[in-house]
Protein backbone atom coordinates (compact mmCIF):
# COMPACT_ATOMS: atom_id res chain seq x y z
CA UNK A 1 0.00 0.00 0.00
CA UNK A 2 0.98 3.65 -0.59
CA UNK A 3 1.14 6.57 1.67
CA UNK A 4 -2.00 8.84 1.25
CA UNK A 5 0.12 11.33 0.36
CA UNK A 6 1.02 10.21 -2.71
CA UNK A 7 -1.44 12.18 -5.16
CA UNK A 8 -2.28 10.89 -9.01
CA UNK A 9 -3.91 12.97 -11.65
CA UNK A 10 -5.53 10.98 -14.57
CA UNK A 11 -6.49 12.71 -17.66
CA UNK A 12 -8.21 9.87 -19.54
CA UNK A 13 -11.32 10.32 -21.76
CA UNK A 14 -12.82 7.06 -21.91
CA UNK A 15 -15.73 6.56 -18.60
CA UNK A 16 -14.36 2.67 -18.37
CA UNK A 17 -11.25 2.94 -18.45
CA UNK A 18 -10.74 5.76 -16.32
CA UNK A 19 -13.36 4.65 -13.84
CA UNK A 20 -10.98 0.91 -13.48
CA UNK A 21 -7.54 3.01 -12.94
CA UNK A 22 -9.21 5.45 -10.73
CA UNK A 23 -10.82 2.51 -8.62
CA UNK A 24 -7.71 0.69 -8.83
CA UNK A 25 -5.18 3.25 -7.93
CA UNK A 26 -7.15 4.13 -4.75
CA UNK A 27 -7.40 0.87 -3.58
CA UNK A 28 -3.93 0.74 -3.99
CA UNK A 29 -4.08 3.80 -1.16
CA UNK A 30 -2.97 6.78 -3.78
CA UNK A 31 -5.51 9.85 -3.91
CA UNK A 32 -6.21 9.94 -7.77
CA UNK A 33 -8.21 12.97 -9.09
CA UNK A 34 -10.00 12.35 -12.70
CA UNK A 35 -10.28 14.81 -15.86
CA UNK A 36 -12.22 13.94 -19.08
CA UNK A 37 -10.57 16.57 -21.54
CA UNK A 38 -7.23 17.97 -21.58
CA UNK A 39 -8.10 21.46 -21.25
CA UNK A 40 -9.43 20.63 -17.64
CA UNK A 41 -6.35 18.41 -17.09
CA UNK A 42 -4.25 21.45 -17.79
CA UNK A 43 -6.31 23.44 -15.01
CA UNK A 44 -6.08 20.99 -12.78
CA UNK A 45 -2.32 20.47 -13.16
CA UNK A 46 -1.37 23.87 -12.81
CA UNK A 47 -3.72 24.54 -9.72
CA UNK A 48 -3.09 21.79 -7.47
CA UNK A 49 -0.08 19.61 -6.77
CA UNK A 50 0.29 16.45 -7.86
CA UNK A 51 3.27 13.83 -7.65
CA UNK A 52 2.29 11.56 -10.72
CA UNK A 53 0.12 12.83 -13.81
CA UNK A 54 -1.25 10.12 -16.47
CA UNK A 55 -2.30 11.09 -19.65
CA UNK A 56 -3.83 9.66 -22.78
CA UNK A 57 -2.81 10.76 -25.68
CA UNK A 58 -6.10 10.93 -27.59
CA UNK A 59 -8.12 13.47 -25.52
CA UNK A 60 -10.84 15.86 -26.85
CA UNK A 61 -10.08 19.54 -26.40
CA UNK A 62 -6.16 19.54 -25.74
CA UNK A 63 -4.79 16.38 -26.47
CA UNK A 64 -2.17 14.39 -24.46
CA UNK A 65 1.20 15.58 -26.28
CA UNK A 66 -0.33 19.28 -26.35
CA UNK A 67 -1.09 19.13 -22.31
CA UNK A 68 2.44 17.72 -21.50
CA UNK A 69 3.72 20.20 -23.46
CA UNK A 70 2.25 23.33 -21.49
CA UNK A 71 2.87 21.30 -17.99
CA UNK A 72 6.07 21.16 -19.14
CA UNK A 73 6.31 24.92 -19.38
CA UNK A 74 6.60 25.39 -15.88
CA UNK A 75 6.94 22.12 -14.03
CA UNK A 76 10.15 20.26 -15.21
CA UNK A 77 10.28 17.57 -12.44
CA UNK A 78 6.63 16.20 -12.00
CA UNK A 79 6.32 12.77 -12.90
CA UNK A 80 4.21 12.50 -16.11
CA UNK A 81 3.14 8.61 -17.76
CA UNK A 82 1.28 8.76 -21.33
CA UNK A 83 -1.25 6.58 -21.84
CA UNK A 84 -2.30 5.46 -26.01
CA UNK A 85 -3.73 2.64 -28.38
CA UNK A 86 -0.68 4.04 -30.69
CA UNK A 87 2.60 1.89 -30.49
CA UNK A 88 4.36 3.26 -33.57
CA UNK A 89 8.01 3.78 -32.47
CA UNK A 90 7.50 7.31 -33.76
CA UNK A 91 4.23 8.22 -32.08
CA UNK A 92 6.24 6.43 -28.45
CA UNK A 93 9.25 9.02 -29.91
CA UNK A 94 6.60 11.78 -30.12
CA UNK A 95 5.13 11.19 -26.61
CA UNK A 96 8.71 11.04 -24.97
CA UNK A 97 10.10 14.37 -26.75
CA UNK A 98 7.00 16.24 -25.53
CA UNK A 99 8.30 15.81 -21.87
CA UNK A 100 6.54 12.26 -20.87
CA UNK A 101 8.81 10.05 -18.91
CA UNK A 102 7.49 7.01 -19.68
CA UNK A 103 4.88 5.47 -22.35
CA UNK A 104 2.43 2.77 -21.97
CA UNK A 105 0.78 0.82 -24.96
CA UNK A 106 -3.12 0.47 -24.72
CA UNK A 107 -4.49 -2.29 -23.83
CA UNK A 108 -2.12 -2.73 -20.50
CA UNK A 109 -2.96 -4.74 -17.60
CA UNK A 110 -3.32 -3.26 -14.39
CA UNK A 111 0.01 -4.66 -12.91
CA UNK A 112 1.48 -3.33 -15.19
CA UNK A 113 0.33 0.63 -15.00
CA UNK A 114 0.70 -0.64 -11.34
CA UNK A 115 4.68 -1.08 -11.72
CA UNK A 116 5.69 1.80 -14.39
CA UNK A 117 4.11 4.07 -11.55
CA UNK A 118 6.29 2.71 -8.85
CA UNK A 119 9.12 3.05 -10.79
CA UNK A 120 8.15 6.81 -12.06
CA UNK A 121 8.11 7.75 -8.35
CA UNK A 122 10.90 6.41 -6.99
CA UNK A 123 12.90 8.02 -9.90
CA UNK A 124 11.25 11.44 -9.27
CA UNK A 125 11.60 11.46 -5.90
CA UNK A 126 15.80 9.86 -5.66
CA UNK A 127 16.27 13.33 -8.87
CA UNK A 128 14.57 15.38 -6.00
CA UNK A 129 17.34 17.99 -4.52
CA UNK A 130 16.06 21.25 -2.84
CA UNK A 131 16.02 23.65 -5.29
CA UNK A 132 18.18 26.92 -3.79
CA UNK A 133 16.24 29.54 -6.84
CA UNK A 134 13.01 30.09 -8.02
CA UNK A 135 12.10 31.61 -11.06
CA UNK A 136 9.24 33.46 -13.19
CA UNK A 137 9.97 35.41 -16.09
CA UNK A 138 13.12 37.35 -15.95
CA UNK A 139 12.82 37.36 -11.88
CA UNK A 140 14.81 35.09 -9.89
CA UNK A 141 14.81 34.51 -6.32
CA UNK A 142 17.43 33.27 -4.38
CA UNK A 143 16.36 31.30 -1.20
CA UNK A 144 20.11 31.32 0.56
CA UNK A 145 21.00 34.79 -0.05
CA UNK A 146 17.29 35.82 0.71
CA UNK A 147 17.38 38.31 -2.79
CA UNK A 148 15.51 38.69 -5.51
CA UNK A 149 16.88 39.76 -9.13
CA UNK A 150 14.99 41.20 -12.89
CA UNK A 151 18.14 40.64 -15.58
CA UNK A 152 20.44 40.81 -12.35
CA UNK A 153 19.27 43.70 -11.27
CA UNK A 154 18.26 43.35 -6.82
CA UNK A 155 15.23 44.46 -6.00
CA UNK A 156 15.41 46.42 -2.82
CA UNK A 157 12.65 44.53 -0.80
CA UNK A 158 11.62 44.26 2.98
CA UNK A 159 12.01 41.16 5.27
CA UNK A 160 7.85 41.07 4.99
CA UNK A 161 8.15 41.92 1.33
CA UNK A 162 10.73 38.91 0.63
CA UNK A 163 8.70 36.54 2.45
CA UNK A 164 6.07 37.16 0.47
CA UNK A 165 7.37 36.86 -2.54
CA UNK A 166 8.83 33.67 -1.68
CA UNK A 167 5.40 32.78 -0.76
CA UNK A 168 3.85 33.49 -4.45
CA UNK A 169 6.83 31.77 -6.19
CA UNK A 170 6.38 28.76 -4.12
CA UNK A 171 3.26 28.57 -5.13
CA UNK A 172 2.74 29.71 -8.56
CA UNK A 173 -0.17 29.44 -10.76
CA UNK A 174 -2.10 28.56 -7.42
CA UNK A 175 -5.09 31.09 -6.22
CA UNK A 176 -4.12 31.68 -2.93
CA UNK A 177 -6.91 33.46 -0.88
CA UNK A 178 -5.76 36.54 1.81
CA UNK A 179 -6.25 33.96 4.69
CA UNK A 180 -3.67 31.42 3.46
CA UNK A 181 -1.53 34.40 2.88
CA UNK A 182 -1.83 35.82 6.86
CA UNK A 183 -1.60 32.45 7.74
CA UNK A 184 1.71 31.68 5.69
CA UNK A 185 3.29 35.22 5.55
CA UNK A 186 2.32 36.56 8.63
CA UNK A 187 1.50 33.08 11.26
CA UNK A 188 -1.04 34.65 12.52
CA UNK A 189 -5.14 33.99 12.41
CA UNK A 190 -7.39 36.18 9.64
CA UNK A 191 -9.07 39.06 10.72
CA UNK A 192 -11.89 40.64 8.66
CA UNK A 193 -10.76 44.16 9.69
CA UNK A 194 -7.26 43.78 8.66
CA UNK A 195 -5.94 44.79 4.61
CA UNK A 196 -2.33 44.01 5.60
CA UNK A 197 -2.04 41.34 2.60
CA UNK A 198 -4.16 44.00 0.12
CA UNK A 199 -1.12 46.83 1.34
CA UNK A 200 2.06 44.30 1.13
CA UNK A 201 0.76 43.18 -2.16
CA UNK A 202 0.30 46.97 -3.51
CA UNK A 203 4.00 47.29 -2.20
CA UNK A 204 5.50 44.32 -3.81
CA UNK A 205 3.91 44.95 -7.15
CA UNK A 206 5.19 48.91 -7.34
CA UNK A 207 8.63 46.98 -7.34
CA UNK A 208 8.28 43.61 -9.04
CA UNK A 209 5.53 44.29 -11.46
CA UNK A 210 7.14 47.94 -12.05
CA UNK A 211 10.47 46.31 -13.07
CA UNK A 212 9.15 43.25 -14.85
CA UNK A 213 8.71 43.10 -18.82
CA UNK A 214 5.11 41.38 -17.75
CA UNK A 215 2.47 41.41 -15.37
CA UNK A 216 3.37 38.35 -12.24
CA UNK A 217 1.07 39.19 -9.52
CA UNK A 218 -2.90 38.92 -10.57
CA UNK A 219 -6.23 40.16 -8.66
CA UNK A 220 -8.45 37.22 -8.67
CA UNK A 221 -11.43 39.12 -7.68
CA UNK A 222 -13.28 37.82 -4.89
CA UNK A 223 -11.09 34.64 -4.27
CA UNK A 224 -7.45 36.27 -4.13
CA UNK A 225 -3.90 36.56 -5.56
CA UNK A 226 -2.37 34.44 -8.10
CA UNK A 227 1.78 34.76 -9.29
CA UNK A 228 1.61 33.30 -12.81
CA UNK A 229 2.81 34.76 -16.30
CA UNK A 230 0.07 35.94 -18.41
CA UNK A 231 -2.88 38.21 -18.49
CA UNK A 232 -5.41 38.78 -15.47
CA UNK A 233 -7.51 36.34 -13.96
CA UNK A 234 -11.58 37.23 -14.78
Amino acid sequence: MYKKEIKILLVEDEPALSSVIVRGLSDAGMEVSAAADGTTGLEMALKHQFDLLILDVMLPGMNGIQLCREIRKVNDDLAILMLTALSSTENVVTGLDSGADDYLVKPFKFAELEARIRTLLRRSRAGAEPKNTLRAGELELDLLAKTATIKHSNLQLTATEYRLLEYFMLNQNKVLSRIQILEKVWDIDFNMGTNVVDVYVNYLRKKVDHAHPGKLIHTVFGMGYIFKEGPEEN
